[in-house]
């Protein structure tokens, strides 16, 4: 017990240890309870913090700030228009129709479980193959329908996409033009003893800004090199394969996993269980071998001193309180938590 209220009493007579955890308890509150009716404008906040990495760098340049700017918005706003109206459309085509192709992939594999049943009957009676796929079978189905009814849904909010589209731009541009003056703002109220806040602050802006340009350039390489990888070999679906390899980084280690599957799926679909099918499987493996073990480590050098094992508890726990968004978010949030860590004082 003493430990403990030493511990408290220690925490709560240091007003800059205090002022922190007021900071990352009102922010944390503030985005659960305001998140829906604010997500335009938390859109905006993301975006212009990774646009910031290059409108930075086209400073370093010699572009003028305002220039640098307009610049950098305007080839976002051209690449986003294009993905949108161009590659969506596409990737949403591809999942449909790869969608209603599944049931052929599992009456393929309901031939090759007969055939096991039939030539090796002692090992069917214990793996039960017929049964295993009849219930995969069930299972796939209800996840496919339940699919193109949700991207059905989608179609269907495009207004909702377009106010986006007009809305969010215009905020990153005010966002970016008056950043100074949002953090005097936002500084203004707080007090003037805020050093240790200001330490956590700069360590996560840094490793954030590295993680968050590093990634964007990461998951468009390694989606060009799927795409003209898989188009060369002749692999069926290769801009909805290379785009969910491309997003397949942003979860190490079980991004890569999961993505074996839909790969596996389509080159058995179009091959069957033959060398072309595995030559498939091989040219992902080397991709993904390729990106974890040259191009992400020349991308990101230290810029996220996190082991491996803690960015896995990253995943699983947030991942576990909110869901997508919490795997999508769990390397930065572990930056945060990190930079905590690291600052709290001894």
């Amino acid at each position: 017990m003493d430990i403990l209220r030493n511990w408290f009493k220690s925490t709560f007579n240091n007003p800059q240890l205090l002022l922190l955890i007021i900071i990352l308890l009102g922010l944390a509150f503030l985005l659960i309870l305001t998140a829906d009716i604010l997500a335009p404008l938390l859109v905006a906040i993301v975006l212009s913090f990774l646009l910031q990495v290059f409108i930075d760098k086209c400073v370093n340049l010699g572009l003028s700030k305002i220039l640098s700017t307009i610049l950098v918005l305007s080839l976002f706003l051209l690449l986003t228009i294009s993905v949108v109206f161009v590659v969506i459309p596409l990737f949403i085509r591809q999942v449909i129709q790869l969608t209603r192709r599944v049931p052929d992939f599992l009456e393929y594999l309901q031939q090759k479980g007969s055939e096991i049943s039939s030539d090796y009957p002692n090992i069917a009676e214990i793996l039960q193959p017929s049964e295993v796929i009849s219930q995969l079978q069930s299972e796939v189905l209800g996840l496919s329908q339940s699919l193109i009814g949700s991207l059905g849904g989608t179609v269907v909010d495009l207004f909702t996409l377009l106010v986006y589209l007009i809305i969010v731009p215009l905020m990153m541009f005010l966002l970016i033009k008056d950043r100074e003056k949002f953090k005097k703002w936002f500084a203004s109220f707080l007090p003037r003893e805020r050093g240790l806040s200001k330490k956590v602050w700069t360590e996560v802006h840094n490793q954030l800004q590295n993680y968050v340009g590093g990634k964007v350039l990461e998951i468009f390489i390694v989606s060009v090199v799927s795409y003209v990888s898989f188009t060369v070999i002749g692999l069926q679906y290769a801009i909805l394969l290379a785009v969910i390899t491309g997003l397949s980084v942003l979860i190490p280690y079980i991004g890569a996993a999961l993505v074996t599957i839909p790969v596996a799926v389509v080159a058995v679909l179009q091959w069957g269980f033959s060398g072309e099918a595995g030559i498939s499987l091989l040219l992902y493996a080397i991709i993904q071998a390729v990106d974890g073990n040259l191009l992400a480590p020349f991308l990101f050098s230290e810029a996220v001193n996190i082991h491996p094992l803690a960015i896995i508890v990253a995943i699983i726990f947030f991942g576990g309180i909110w869901g997508f968004w919490g795997v999508f978010f769990a390397i930065p949030l572990a930056v945060v938590v990190h930079a905590v860590i690291r600052a709290w004082p001894s």
